[in-house]
């Protein structure tokens, strides 16, 4: 059953004693719009109406969860400052001495908004007030980037993994009760020791190469056992998940020799599982010199007003800017906006991103990569699509000839004579071919790449360009609050940790353009023309 906040006043209110936490912080700020900031019937469908006793009331729990993901402190310090830290009694306008609770009612009230698909509850309802104050306009300009964060799991080698995998994996069918191990032949038995109750480090010297590789033939070995017993319940979903989990490991962490036995492979499949704790966890690159292991997350800024309009976590591996039309769909369902453009780096500049957003009539500002001798690059040859021609440096014409290119889109082939190439002073930075001259190639998006490369030039697009850095500052905003730490399991948990950590952030900015505009942030939380919170979609 919904439980309720008293609106009664308390004469220990934490606010109305003497008190030393400033008005213009934070948790001061807060506390003049704490009764207001959340309501307890904006979340009433998530409890029975009729049935239970009273919940603890979901704007207090809301409130401890934004704290809670300001001050980047666990469910049990939550509880803590609750309790005997001033500047959050301050903050929730509550008495000091109100009754704590037990720490697992936050993880239960995040799992209850999760199931609900209320996770979004802060993070939306503060970008609404932005768009009732008018700090958000009807049509924005997104600024986009990505940032890296670590999993909340262990990483782990392969050695590892195959046994951790292997012990979970015997577990989910039932060995590790007495009953179904009875009448098990001795080999059987013998792996079932070996995993569900010992499971431990192999003793061997791992400087040996000898030791180590007996060590991987018998888990290869071992997870094949394993995998056979696991066919008899491939019915069950959970057994198969992790049956797949397991020969995944195998496939992407061992290959054979020249004798057929296993060994570590060469190289780092792009797709390779690093934790059985947190099977979503992969390697990640930024640059070619940062490596982390975990997840991205994608930040979206409105260009104007600076608020966090769309936070989204995404896999580690990969493009960022394959979340670029995901991200404007989202922005433009729940915020209720028209995009009109988007900035961002490079990793969102592909000429399929741009088709597609000259498509939406969305303004794409991403710079093209810089090739490295720009003299003989592709780009520096006159395509002349209508005629069919290419010119390249030196003043040479050659016709192109139609053949198929990728994503069902038409290309040119351009071939120019060897012997012409040869007399050239360019040739042997141009030609890579040993028998023929230099070969062009269209894009299959050309025309939007040769755009961008002329408009890359221009001022106009240096002067926009920079105010890209704007999403970098609120990136340094989430990080000061935590968001570089994963703390949960499950996409569902971490996009909640992602959601309310923006809504913290969203919050200090709508305090700050409340002051800069004298505007009244308690009026604006409570006009009557703010749009319902929308819940997501299922």
């Amino acid at each position: 059953m919904l439980g309720r906040r008293d609106p009664q006043h308390f004469l220990f209110s934490a606010a109305n004693l003497p008190h030393r936490v400033p008005d213009d912080s934070f948790y001061g700020r807060m506390a003049a719009v704490s009764d207001v900031l959340f309501k307890d019937e904006h979340l009433q469908e998530m409890y029975d109406p009729t049935n239970g006793r009273p919940s603890l009331p979901p704007s207090i729990l809301s409130g401890v969860l934004l704290l809670q993901f300001h001050d980047d402190v666990s469910d049990e310090e939550a509880v803590q400052r609750l309790q005997f830290d001033l500047r959050w009694q301050v903050a929730l306008n509550l008495p000091t001495d109100y009754p704590a609770f037990d720490p697992t009612s936050l993880g239960n009230f995040r799992g209850r908004l999760a199931e609900y698909g209320q996770e979004r509850y802060a993070f939306d309802r503060f970008v609404a007030v932005g768009r009732v104050a008018g700090f958000i306009p009807d049509r924005v300009t997104l600024l986009t980037d990505t940032t890296r964060t670590k999993g909340a799991g262990a990483v782990q080698d392969t050695y590892t993994l195959l046994r951790k995998c292997m012990r979970k994996l015997l577990k989910q069918l039932g060995y590790a009760a007495a009953g179904p191990r009875r009448g098990l032949a001795p080999e059987t038995e013998r792996l079932l020791v070996r995993y569900l109750e010992q499971d431990r480090k192999a003793k061997i010297d791992w400087s040996d190469p000898t030791q180590r590789a007996a060590q991987l033939q018998m888990l290869f070995q071992d997870a094949e056992a394993v995998l056979d017993l696991a066919a008899e319940h491939a019915d069950e979903a959970e057994v198969r998940a992790t049956g797949w989990l397991l020969v995944k490991i195998l496939g992407d962490d061992i290959e054979r020799d020249e004798h057929g036995n296993p060994r570590i492979a060469n190289g780092t499949a792009t797709d390779r599982i690093i934790s059985i704790t947190d099977p979503e966890m992969r390697h990640g690159h930024k640059s070619k010199a940062q490596r982390f292991d975990g997840f991205k997350v994608a930040v979206t800024t409105e260009q104007t007003s600076e608020l966090i309009i769309d936070i989204q976590d995404i896999p580690a591996a990969g493009s960022d800017g394959r979340e670029l039309l995901p991200t404007i769909a989202r922005v433009e369902q729940h915020a209720g906006v028209s995009v009109e453009q988007v900035i961002g780096d490079g990793a969102y500049g592909s000429g399929a991103h741009r088709a597609a957003c000259a498509e939406q009539q969305v303004d794409l500002l991403a710079p093209v990569m810089q090739p490295p001798d720009p003299t003989v690059d592709k780009s520096a040859f006159q395509i002349d699509l209508e005629q069919r021609t290419a010119t390249c440096p030196q003043g040479h014409t050659v016709a192109g000839k139609p053949g198929p290119g990728a994503q069902g889109q038409p290309t040119l082939h351009f071939t120019f004579p060897r012997p012409t190439c040869e007399a050239c002073p360019l040739f042997m930075r141009c030609v890579r071919s040993k028998v023929a001259g230099r070969s062009v190639s269209t894009h299959p998006f050309e025309v939007h790449l040769r755009d961008a490369r002329l408009r890359q030039q221009t001022d106009e697009f240096k002067e926009r360009y920079r105010l890209r850095s704007a999403v970098e500052r609120k990136q340094a905003e989430l990080v000061q609050h935590g968001i570089r730490q994963t703390r949960y399991l499950g996409h569902d948990k971490r996009q909640l940790q992602r959601l309310w950590t923006a809504a913290v952030v969203n919050l200090k900015r709508l305090f700050r353009l409340c002051k800069m505009r004298n505007q009244d942030l308690r009026q604006l939380l409570t006009d009557p023309d703010q749009p319902p919170v929308r819940a997501a979609p299922a």
